[in-house]
């Protein structure tokens, strides 16, 4: 046998383990985007980019592929990448970009100082972003300072122990909407819906701190549900209406079983009318949300609806059978 005879046996063996292997490449699963890093940073600013101009004040912010925030997710993705390819950045001159980017992620996650941080040094490294990095810049600036006149814990009592003074408190909060109104005037772009947001936590935190102090205000009750009450009517357009409105009708569903704890249904201190003036107010709004398909709060307005009417029903039993 010629000693070349072995070749042919040697080549064919050689394709097998090739196709072997090509089959193995094949069939080998692609992985997953969501564990996926991303291919560039322009890929992360052009997502961050097509969500700036998002309406968050009525609809709830947009999410990446992974369900993360989209802002966050942005923010996050942007800090790793400064730390891995710091000098790439550099070398390509983006870091004046990516920077102006951070900050339009940090402004929708309310770090209105942080942004304004940004938008500075963003405007130092590229003029091409100086104009509208310092436009964002002063916004946020403006932001952050109406932001900041919240009410504090330390603030609700005074020295001497006695009920805080609620016109002072409620000073506070009217001047922060009168600068927010302000920087919503100014607005023509996202910020005017950054504006909004900012106002309805106003209105919100505003009716809270009557929610907490009703019970040591005078007329606190009455106080507490035109609060709520005006949260509703001010925001029927937000992302957070329905949530508004069972907030109103828990108040009202409280209201009821202090009622009832005060002034027992047997006894003859029970007003039927008063009760019902209560019922009647906690079911309807309770019922609007219920009758909203499609929403998220629609279940837990039907269960709340479901266990106030055990609760009134169990009230109108004791009337009659004790």
């Amino acid at each position: 046998m010629s000693r070349h005879s072995g070749a042919p046996c040697r080549a064919s063996g050689a394709l097998a383990l090739l196709g072997v292997l090509a089959a193995a490449c094949a069939g080998t699963p692609e992985a997953d985007p969501r564990y996926r890093p991303a291919e560039s940073v322009l890929e992360v600013i052009a997502v961050l980019q097509r969500h700036v101009p998002d309406d968050t004040y009525r609809f709830a912010p947009a999410q990446d592929f992974t369900g993360r925030n989209v802002y966050r997710s942005s923010l996050l993705r942007l800090e790793s990448m400064e730390r891995l390819h710091a000098k790439a950045l550099r070398a390509a001159n983006m870091e004046g970009v990516v920077t102006f980017a951070k900050g339009r992620a940090l402004e929708r996650l309310g770090a209105y100082a942080l942004a304004a941080e940004a938008y500075d040094v963003a405007a130092e490294i590229d003029t091409e972003l100086r104009v509208e990095a310092q436009r964002s810049a002063d916004v946020c600036r403006a932001l952050d300072e109406a932001t900041a006149m919240a009410i504090g814990l330390d603030e609700l009592a005074s020295p001497d122990g006695v009920s805080p003074d609620s016109e002072r408190v409620l000073e506070r909060y009217e001047q922060r909407a009168r600068r927010l109104e302000e920087i919503a005037r100014g607005a023509d772009d996202h910020y005017l819906f950054v504006a909004r947001e900012e106002l309805e936590r106003t209105d919100m935190a505003r009716a809270r701190y009557f929610l907490a102090m009703r019970q040591l205000l005078s007329g606190g009750d009455v106080r507490t549900a035109a609060e709520l009450e005006r949260v509703v009517a001010r925001h029927r357009d937000s992302k957070l209406a329905n949530r508004h409105v069972l907030e109103l009708a828990e108040l009202y569903e409280v209201l009821a079983v202090e009622y009832v704890d005060a002034h027992p249904p047997e006894s003859l201190g029970f007003d039927p009318v008063r009760f019902q003036e209560l019922t009647d107010a906690t079911s309807r709004l309770y019922e609007v949300v219920a009758n909203q398909d499609g929403r998220a709060e629609k279940l837990e307005a039907s269960r709340r609806l479901e266990a106030f009417l055990a609760f009134a029903l169990r009230v109108d039993r004791d009337r009659f059978t004790r």
